[in-house]
């Protein structure tokens, strides 16, 4: 696969990603504070992931790429805790979030990898495969 085909791929993925945290911010009862508190922050740090994408993926150099890089792995990371939390302290059934935990878990390795690589290539080692 080229390297464009899975920068694409990748980019719609996040975009994918996104539009579900946005899908289940709608579907939850914001009534509740520790749901609607909770529920927010779930929306800003998963619609970041696709944003701190497209920023990665027009990175200027290896280093501002690394740097784009490592915050979505951050912000995957953060969307991942208010998943949890949402599950475990707030009653959300684990039906409506067990996909989005999956795919969060799944998108952090893919940046960590890929930041891996990045700074081995940078700094002229081959990464462990």
């Amino acid at each position: 696969m080229s390297e464009a085909k899975r920068k694409d791929d990748l980019r719609a993925r996040t975009k994918e990603f996104a539009g579900a945290i946005i899908d289940l911010f709608i579907a939850l009862d914001r009534r509740r504070d520790e749901v609607r508190v909770v529920g927010n922050q779930m929306l800003r740090s998963g619609t970041s992931v696709a944003a701190q994408y497209r920023e990665a993926s027009r990175a200027r150099s290896p280093e501002e790429f690394i740097s784009k890089i490592d915050c979505c792995a951050q912000e995957a990371d953060e969307t991942l805790l208010w998943l949890e939390l949402l599950t475990e302290k707030c009653s959300i059934p684990p039906q409506k979030t067990d996909s989005l935990i999956k795919e969060s878990n799944e998108l952090i390795s893919i940046f960590v990898t890929m930041s891996k690589r990045t700074k081995a290539n940078k700094m002229g080692i081959k990464p462990h495969q």
